[in-house]
């Protein structure tokens, strides 16, 4: 059975084998305390509703977003996320609610795309300087979107077929890899991503994978 340190060990690789380029186009963006991450997890209401119940088995560094759009207790699950996070050094995202993450004391915040794609800017009222701010993207004209509102990552999906997603066509490995080359931002990959096809992103440039059911079990 492959863990989740196994796929960890998967994503070294294919870092080691990416080009030196990859590696120093997007070496300027690993900010302090917003370095990063190699592994992201995405909440969700059916197949993931309480990330609290993964972190132990989660490696130091991965980063949790918080989506539960339509949770009532939705602030209250946010600060109990980023409390049992913290002593783990695991890092929390706010999705689409800026003043929540800063009220929760969150690492960020995450941009659905029909956020970006309003051009509302509210949330950078809110944006604090060590904040790692992502954002979903589906084409490349949304990570355009995404780089022009500064944001500092970009989840592309869905790369494989993916549950979440089933109507969705994937956009493939050689397509994923063709919109990595061309962003401004480091790009992760998200949807469908198992640890069985993770290999299939050598060498595309991504700077990670993102993800709910490679999480979940």
């Amino acid at each position: 059975m492959t863990t989740l340190s196994d796929l960890n060990g998967r994503l070294n690789l294919r870092l080691r084998k990416s080009s030196a380029a990859i590696a120093s186009k997007h070496a300027d963006l690993c900010r302090a305390g917003a370095a990063l991450p190699r592994l992201i997890v995405m909440s969700d209401s059916e197949r993931l509703p309480d990330p609290v119940a993964i972190i132990d088995g989660l490696p130091t560094g991965t980063t949790i977003i918080l989506r539960h759009y339509s949770e009532p207790n939705r602030r209250s699950m946010a600060d109990r996320l980023v409390r049992a996070c913290r002593p783990r050094r695991l890092r929390v995202l706010v999705a689409g609610d800026a003043q929540l993450a800063v009220a929760v004391g969150a690492n960020g915040v995450h941009l659905p795309e029909h956020l970006v794609a309003a051009g509302s800017l509210r949330w950078r009222a809110w944006r604090r300087p060590d904040w790692l701010v992502t954002a979903a993207a589906h084409s490349h004209s949304a990570i355009v979107r995404a780089h022009r509102v500064s944001a500092d990552a970009v989840l592309v999906s869905p790369v494989f077929p993916t549950i979440s997603h089933s109507e969705a066509a994937p956009i493939g490995p050689l397509r994923f890899a063709a919109m990595c080359r061309a962003s401004h931002l480091p790009v992760y990959a998200l949807g469908g991503v198992t640890p069985e096809l993770a290999f299939r992103l050598i060498g595309s440039g991504a700077v990670g994978i993102a993800g709910i059911g490679g999480f979940s079990s």
